[in-house]
């Protein structure tokens, strides 16, 4: 699993879940919950560092053109996940603590924090998960030479696994599948990477932009 092609597009997924870990590791251990806010910037530049030394490996990222139909469906597609997030919140549907990321200091948003949380949720996280979750992980599901796999061609078992996986990754785990779900359709329909890629960062954009503008910090 871990070969040459696959470790450009599992370790910064591998790195921003150990970051998830170490935050409830030092959480259990003491730290207060204000100090933990700081680690979100670190994790980033820590993925971003990863992906720029890697950059020459994602071919999937060489960018072609998509077509400007294409383009707006994707962007259609992460307003529509968007609308389905927010609304996909009843208790059943969630799992885990809902605290979320309060950036607020005294009462106050503290930019330095809500900044890099907006900024890497609709930058940094979309190459990032789409990478693992689209690029690799539904492939690698159809075949182990993952990166010989069409996107184009339709595995069930694939599919349906990676697209749970991906839900019961989020606390919002339904919310979860059904974004998984769209961004693999966008993506086994067109090929393309950017497409999922454009669709799950106006879903974060837009998202990051709802929370701050009503401090609804549980879906942060």
């Amino acid at each position: 699993m871990f070969d040459r092609a696959a470790l450009p597009r599992v370790l910064p997924f591998a790195i921003y879940m150990a970051f998830i870990v170490l935050a409830d590791l030092l959480a259990r251990a003491g730290m207060d919950a204000q100090s933990l806010r700081w680690l979100y910037p670190v994790k980033i530049a820590a993925v971003v560092l990863v992906l720029l030394f890697f950059r020459r490996r994602y071919a999937e990222l060489a960018w072609r053109s998509p077509g400007a139909a294409a383009l707006v469906v994707a962007l259609a597609a992460g307003v529509l996940v968007l609308v389905l997030w927010v609304n996909l919140d009843a208790g059943w549907m969630t799992v885990g603590d809902a605290s979320g990321f309060d950036p607020r200091t005294d009462g106050r948003v503290d930019w330095r924090l809500a900044l890099p949380r907006l900024i890497g949720g609709a930058l940094v996280v979309p190459v990032m998960e789409e990478l693992f979750w689209r690029s690799f992980l539904l492939r690698w599901l159809a075949g182990a030479d993952f990166l010989a796999v069409d996107p184009a061609r339709f595995n069930t078992r694939a599919f349906v696994t990676s697209v749970i996986l991906f839900g019961v990754e989020h606390n919002l785990w339904l919310a979860g599948i059904v974004a998984g779900a769209v961004y693999s359709v966008l993506y086994m329909r067109t090929g393309n990477l950017w497409m999922p890629i454009c669709a799950h960062a106006v879903t974060n954009g837009l998202l990051g932009a709802w929370i701050l503008s009503g401090e609804r910090w549980s879906f942060w």
